[in-house]
This record gives C-alpha cells, sequence and structure tokens, in this order.
C-alpha cells in the first residue's frame, strides 16, 4: 500500500481575466481519506481541482499529483466528476458504461452494471431520458467504478433532492478504492459531514483551515457544519438611512 502525500500544491496561484481565484496555496493531501473541500461559491473549490486534473495550468506555483505534474500519467490515476453532466443526449447506459470501460483500464464494468440494476437503468436508457438526479447518479456511479488513486467530485450533490443525496454519499464511500483519496467540493456541510475525514476551507482563493474532522470536533466542541457557518458569517449590511 501507498503511504505518503498524494496531491501538493505549493504556492500555487491562478488568475482568470485579471481576477485572482487562488492565492498562493500551499498545501499537502494525504492518502486514504475522504476529504470535503469547502467554501462558499466562488471560493475557488473548482479552480483546485480543475488544476488537479490538468485542465487548467496555475498562473503560479506548481501542483504535484503522485509526485508528477498533471499529464497523461495523473490522467490515468484521476477519477473526475465535474459540476455539471457531459453526456450526449443520444448516448444510452449502455453507451457510456462501454465508453468508460474501453478508456480505462482500472474501470470495473461489473460493479457498474450492477449498481445501475439496484437504480432500475437498463442498458437502453437514454440519456435525455433520465431525470437529473437519476443523470447525476449515472455519472456517480461511473466515476466510482473505477480503481483510482485520486477521485475528484466537484459538487456531486448539488441541485439533487434529499433521497438522492443520501445514495450518491453511500455510493461514494462503499465504492472508492480504500487506498486512494476522496476529495469532495460543496457548500452543503451538514449533508456531508458524516463521511469525511479531513476539511479544507477556502475562503476568496486562500486556504484558511486543513485539519481533521477529529480534531475539529474535540477542539471546537461543534459540528463541522457549525464551524464552518462560525467561520464564514457574513456581517449584516446596515441600513441607510
Amino acid at each position: 500500500m501507498k503511504t505518503g502525500t498524494l496531491a501538493e500544491f505549493c504556492d500555487v496561484s491562478k488568475v482568470f481575466g485579471g481576477k485572482l481565484a487562488l492565492d498562493r496555496v500551499s498545501l499537502k493531501i494525504g492518502r486514504g481519506k475522504v476529504i470535503g473541500l469547502l467554501g462558499p461559491n466562488g471560493s475557488g473549490k473548482t479552480t483546485m481541482i480543475k488544476l488537479m486534473n490538468g485542465l487548467i495550468r496555475p498562473t503560479k506555483g506548481d501542483v504535484f499529483i503522485d509526485s508528477r505534474r498533471p499529464g497523461v500519467y495523473t490522467k490515468s490515476i484521476i477519477s473526475y466528476l465535474p459540476d455539471r453532466s457531459y453526456f450526449a443526449d443520444w448516448m444510452d447506459a449502455g453507451d457510456v458504461i462501454g465508453m468508460f470501460h474501453e478508456f480505462y483500464g482500472d474501470f470495473d464494468r461489473e460493479k457498474a452494471e450492477s449498481m445501475c440494476a439496484s437504480l432500475g437503468i437498463e442498458a437502453a436508457d437514454r440519456i435525455k431520458t433520465m431525470s437529473k438526479g437519476t443523470r447525476e447518479k449515472m455519472q456517480l456511479i461511473l466515476v466510482m467504478s473505477r480503481r483510482a488513486e485520486l477521485y475528484l467530485l466537484d459538487e456531486p450533490i448539488a441541485g439533487v433532492d434529499p433521497a438522492a443525496r443520501d445514495y450518491i454519499l453511500t455510493t461514494i464511500i462503499n465504492n472508492y478504492n480504500e487506498e486512494g483519496t476522496v476529495l469532495l467540493s460543496t457548500h452543503l456541510i451538514s449533508d456531508i459531514e458524516r463521511i469525511l475525514d479531513e476539511v479544507i476551507f477556502l475562503r476568496d482563493g486562500r486556504v484558511v483551515r486543513h485539519e481533521s474532522v477529529d480534531d475539529i470536533k474535540e477542539k471546537e466542541g461543534k459540528s463541522i457544519d457549525d464551524v464552518f457557518r462560525d467561520a464564514f458569517r457574513m456581517t449584516p449590511l446596515r441600513e441607510v438611512k
């Protein structure tokens, strides 16, 4: 079993159109953990995930995955769930399972088909006829059916009903490679708190806290959701008279 650092940011900044999306981020992510990447909308969560996945490059600094810069090798060990669907409407469930099986050497087709069957998804079911919640589940099934080293999940529970959230979280915790790490981005803290080992708090592109859930609860005597709300509470604007 591999040990040590799986992903590392070394003084990373990212600028989009003159706006600073990440500001001198330095952190290390270990193996065998479920980590919450937590922050308000616009705090830099998706930017960090895209940098790790090699979809964008840092303006300054370096990102390493398994001691290598993002590239062909790192894509082979990362399983990525973007924050929006990328399936073509004409595809059916069998098409997308076949695509993942052909493209990824670590893809477990039997696991994917079994999870689809548990949801009543058949191979001939068209993507365009699926509900939003079912499409979200289908995408997650494919991502979690890989034996990856790093799972990057960008807002996997946003926009789905509470029952679907429970299914998604159960699927994550029961199916990831335990020698790998899940990095889960969200602003819905209370829904995911029960599955987290560590949290990373982001504010305005900066890491303001990176700590184990147990240590935070022991020190603060509060839930992660309450600690997050305290850390990011906005002071109401005074009424102008």
